[in-house]
């Protein structure tokens, strides 16, 4: 099998992907064809079948996997593969960890560190709604360490909100030792829960894309009811506190422009902004370098609004 992130054009591949979205389309000639994505755990691949009834096309569906046989291609700068083979495989006779980009990180431990620091919580309202989520719910934790950050910007594989919660929760730990005027609990709880509204916004692997609770409300809302419905059964839970605590949710990512119901209004909510901003950008900037299969410039990035450099060593 050839890994699509080691694809290069003029290469001919053969091997079983998966197909994550297919559907029939016209050229402006009128010719039929059908678009397809390919997918394996290094990467996505545009691909195409220019002849869908010739024979050696067999039928297969998005999510099945295939086994492909064709040749890869430069178009407007991106790699595309023609399928001249194409085989329906059955999903038991498949490794499918090789078809699903996964964190390199041990989600064991790094559950075990956002367990711990639940227990560090000294505020005892904050400390029991972590636990009702991060203790309590088997389900919501299955969900929650096998959950993307994201469709495709950043974090965008198995475990990888987990990972992504556990950068936030080590910046802002580092911000409460350097600010003390900082409240460590309420900004570290916020950190732990500022993405849970994802574990919904998204779906799981294979699909891994937007749910319609996740297109009509988001994250940050879904946040902030799944938060609410925790604390409205906590007993004497302080309203002051409620408030701050959906603040922080509801403004960390700090601007209008990009998304945020609100702007932050408190110290600990603008120190979450910051936090969750660095760990994504830093994220999304090193998931660059290293889909850059040669050193050096590497075009423009649209998300950083700059040509993006890949230094030797």
């Amino acid at each position: 099998m050839n890994f699509i992130r080691d694809l290069h054009a003029g290469d001919r591949i053969s091997g079983v992907y998966l197909c994550k979205q297919k559907n029939h389309a016209v050229t402006k000639n009128g010719k039929s064809y059908e678009n397809c994505i390919l997918q394996d755990k290094t990467g996505q691949l545009d691909a195409k079948i220019w002849e869908p009834d010739s024979e050696g096309i067999g039928d297969f569906e998005a999510l099945d996997y295939v086994d492909i046989v064709g040749d890869v291609t430069l178009f407007n700068g991106a790699l595309q593969v023609s399928i001249k083979r194409a085989r329906f495989v059955r999903p038991d006779s498949v490794d499918s960890s090789l078809y699903f980009p996964v964190s390199d990180k041990d989600g064991d431990a790094l559950f075990a560190e956002l367990t711990r620091t639940v227990e560090s919580i000294e505020e005892p309202h904050l400390k029991t709604l972590l636990q009702r989520f991060f203790v309590d719910d088997a389900e919501f934790i299955a969900l929650f360490m096998r959950s993307s950050a994201a469709k495709s910007i950043h974090h965008a594989f198995i475990g990888g909100l987990l990972e992504h919660t556990m950068g936030v929760v080590r910046l802002c730990e580092h911000y409460c030792t350097a600010y003390p005027l900082l409240n460590r609990d309420l900004l570290i709880t916020a950190a732990i829960c500022h993405d849970i509204g994802k574990t919904r916004e998204i779906s799981p692997f294979p699909l891994n894309d937007y749910t319609d609770e996740g297109q009509f409300v988001g994250h940050i809302v879904i946040g902030a009811q799944m938060l609410e419905e925790k604390i409205a059964q906590i007993d004497g839970f302080p309203a002051d506190l409620r408030m701050r605590l959906i603040h922080c949710i509801l403004a960390h990512h700090g601007e209008y422009e990009f998304g945020s119901p609100k702007k932050p209004a408190i110290i600990e909510a603008l120190a979450l902004n910051l936090a969750d901003n660095t760990d994504a950008k830093l994220e999304t900037f090193k998931e660059a370098l290293n889909g850059a299969a040669e050193n050096g410039w590497l075009g423009f990035n649209r998300l950083f609004d700059s040509n993006l450099y890949k230094p030797a060593g």
